[in-house]
């Protein structure tokens, strides 16, 4: 059988299914190139459908890098050609998966399956992180996936080797379906608010269930939040109601990661106006991000970048903020000062685009002034339901993999309190180190391992699969509870690197894998920081069913302990929240960095802590714990002065080495004069800034019960060390004046002084009194 009969047979049968069909071709890059050609030609797919997604320059196709794999998000074809030779990056893998529409074909060019598991590509290289090279990266997880095509339904495996011979028939791929039954159509809500047109255009009942939420949308205050797979028809969903709400004479702004993202939603919005007569110019020559309403229904839809969107320019009635799981957390935010807000998100990401939203923004959304309402999207639209390529890319991949059911778990940990230093049920949870071959050999503990770091961690994705199978510097360690995993932690090597490359890292040049040495050598340029050997904590993620029971910290102080003895060092680096760092802190570990940037992916700013293990890393952590107290005030009031001042608290009662206050005899007569009227703090900060950090530095190594409140910590950050305006200050801290704020900062010194100062600042605190 020729590759151009078996492509036109697996497209036959996935028209006729309304699914998708992969076909893998295997053997020479250009013999698979050559012949995925060929059987698109064959499968009658036009090469204006068909997208590449690879290096090779002689395509008659579209050509996408898989980096660039992201750039698919929102689309659809009809046939998409992903090359694997010279890179197989499990991102991409998902993201073609997701653009491909029903009746579609998903081309796969390979090696020959038997050897590619033992290949190195580019992907492999980024993986082989110094000191390992790339021939110390595993192939495990090709491995699987080759085992995976061979088994899974809708899976065709044509051998082309080099091209001269003929082709080799591994598998047809056909699943020679019973036919379908014809489902009803779906069924209108009985009192819509929307024109019944709208709902018209709907094609499942989740369908009309999301835009009859979305008719929320009229009224300011209400958020409605569209959850689904790809392909469920979320957007169309976003569109239809869209359309309907300018027909009610709303003003919508659209936003996406890029607009091609939210072609869906202006498509579907057009068709509504289109059919109610109401839209204004002829859309085929006009501006497609914007479309304008005739005179009489008053409304538009209109789209800009997030970054523009999220200062809600013109004033719009709502927002829809379409694939919201592919935006940085702190940019989202900003959203909830909307009217009215949508928000879209993918629940399994074939994008891999992280679990932000889900695991960071939900939170804050449920806790703003919008009254939210959930939709969840079942039904496939682009495509039917059991499509054999979707399940394949969703084991393959692991995208719907989950912890272990609550029930299982629910008692681990029982009688180990938050913090509590002693074993947590000892009884019943053990310690487990989990290699790469348990996990292949276990799909179920595989499941639980990756499926708990997707649900606690917003920035995991397909790719971490693939390093978690098969990077060199990488470990794995968890906490077991009959058999189920409770407690993870991904963990990476790093350091220990030779002298040639600590000092390409302290001129600039960047070394994979190496992200606390980076930072401490170029950055803070410590060309020694590279030289212990330390175990960065990637990710640590705990069930949600047995949290606040010491199962993070418990599995921290085991990982602690059986590395102590091999490596200097424990760290970890993190977009800073105060909870983080009061979980860091009581697990050992102190703040020697805070980045000057906020992190894309958590909207935060980040937190590098070590907590050393021998005497080498004991020295890095000192004196990168004393350069960081001496710095941080002056990071506070540029780059910082917007961070939230509990990160700020909770960041340096995380720092060992308490600063020297180093003042002069008359800064600590301005210090005094404070506690009368802070007015004086304006003609000289430094004095009240170098105080503020030593109490909060030295608070934190206490543990002493704190002489200040939490409100007058807050001020003296905000205004000692931030450098925020007196009026800035009153508002955000919910002082009723100018002066009362300023008294109270008065009244916040007074206690530093009695603490701090020696006799002499006595004594001038009771002349001044």
């Amino acid at each position: 059988m020729t590759v151009g009969r078996v492509a036109s047979a697996l497209r036959g049968e996935a028209v006729a299914t309304d699914e998708r069909r992969l076909l893998v071709l295997t053997g020479d890059a250009t013999a698979t190139r050559e012949a995925a050609a060929d059987a698109l030609d064959a499968a009658a797919v036009d090469a204006p459908d068909v997208t590449y997604i690879g290096e090779s320059a002689d395509t008659p196709w579209e050509q996408v890098p898989q980096a660039r794999a992201g750039d698919l998000l929102g689309t659809t074809h009809a046939a998409l050609v992903l090359d694997c030779h010279a890179e197989c990056r499990p991102n991409a893998i998902g993201r073609a998966v997701g653009a491909v529409d029903g009746g579609g074909l998903l081309v796969l060019c390979v090696p020959p399956l038997d050897s590619w598991p033992g290949r190195r590509d580019a992907f492999d290289e980024s993986l082989a992180v110094p000191p390992f090279d790339v021939d110390d990266v595993a192939g495990n997880f090709r491995t699987r996936l080759v085992e995976l095509l061979r088994v899974h339904p809708g899976i065709a495996i044509v051998d082309v080797g080099d091209g001269t011979a003929d082709p080799s028939v591994e598998r047809d791929g056909l699943t020679n379906p019973a036919p379908r039954v014809r489902s009803d159509p779906p069924t209108a809500p009985e009192r819509p608010v929307f024109p019944a047109a709208v709902y018209e255009r709907c094609l499942t009942d989740d369908q009309v269930a999301a835009v009859e939420a979305l008719e929320a949308l009229r009224d300011p205050g209400n958020a409605v939040v569209v959850e689904a797979d790809r392909g469920r028809g979320k957007s169309s969903a976003a569109g239809l109601a869209a359309g309907a709400l300018a027909l009610g004479g709303r003003d919508v702004l659209v936003t996406a990661p890029q607009y091609r993202g939210a072609a869906e939603v202006f498509a579907r919005a057009q068709e509504v106006l289109a059919d109610a007569g109401a839209l204004a110019g002829d859309p085929d020559e006009g501006d497609p991000e914007r479309l304008e309403t005739t005179e009489d229904a008053g409304g538009r839809v209109r789209f800009e970048r997030p970054a523009t969107a999220a200062e809600l320019p013109g004033s719009p009635d709502a927002v829809v903020v379409d694939e919201a799981a592919a935006l940085p957390v702190r940019l989202l935010e900003r959203f909830l000062d909307a009217p009215a807000a949508a928000f879209t998100t993918t629940v399994h990401g074939y994008e891999g685009a992280g679990r932000g939203f889900s695991v960071r923004f939900r939170d804050r959304l449920d806790e703003s002034e919008f009254a939210v309402r959930d939709v969840a999207m079942i039904d496939p639209i682009r495509y039917a339901a059991g499509d054999p390529v979707e399940v394949w890319a969703f084991r393959a991949l692991l995208l719907d993999a989950g912890p272990a059911v609550d029930p299982l778990v629910a008692d681990a940990g029982i009688g180990a309190g938050v913090g509590d230093d002693t074993d947590a049920d000892p009884d019943s949870i053990a310690y487990r180190v989990v290699d790469a071959a348990d996990l292949l050999a276990d799909e179920h503990l595989l499941r639980e391992v990756f499926g708990l770091l997707v649900a606690a961690h917003y920035q995991t994705e397909p790719d971490d699969l693939a390093r978690l199978l098969d990077a060199p510097n990488v470990a794995v360690r968890a906490l077991t509870f009959d058999g189920h995993v409770v407690s993870v932690a991904l963990l990476a090597r790093e350091g220990d690197l030779p002298a040639d490359l600590r000092a390409h890292m302290y001129e600039g040049g960047r070394v994979r894998g190496n992200m606390i040495p980076d930072v401490l050598t170029s950055q803070l340029r410590d060309e020694e920081a590279a030289v212990p050997a330390g175990l960065r904590v990637l990710r640590i993620a705990t069930h949600h069913a047995v949290r606040s029971r010491g199962l993070g910290s418990r599995l921290l102080s085991e990982v602690r302990a059986e590395f102590a003895d091999d490596v200097d060092w424990l760290g970890t680096g993190y977009g800073a929240t105060p909870d983080l760092l009061w979980f860091w802190r009581a697990s050992g570990f102190s703040t020697v960095h805070l980045s000057t940037t906020r992190n894309e992916s958590s909207g935060e700013y980040s937190a590098v802590m070590l907590a050393p293990t021998s005497d080498a890393g004991r020295d890095l952590a000192e004196r990168h714990g004393r350069w960081f107290a001496d710095r941080v005030g002056a990071m506070l009031s540029d780059p910082l002065d917007d961070m939230d001042p509990d990160v700020v608290r909770a960041a340096l009662r995380s720092v060992d080495v308490p600063p020297a206050l180093d003042l002069s005899a008359w800064e600590w007569r301005l210090l005094v004069g404070m506690t009368g009227g802070a007015g004086i703090f304006d003609t000289s900060p430094r004095p009240l800034r170098r105080l503020t950090i030593r109490y909060l530095v030295e608070a934190g190594a206490a543990g002493d019960e704190p002489l200040l409140t939490h409100r007058q910590e807050r001020l003296l950050v905000r205004k000692a060390l931030q450098g925020h305006t007196w009026e800035a200050v009153a508002d955000d801290l919910g002082f009723h004046s100018l002066g009362q704020c300023m008294r109270a900062l008065g009244e916040a010194v007074r206690p530093l002084l009695s603490r701090f100062g020696d006799a002499n600042v006595e004594a001038e605190l009771e002349r001044f009194e």
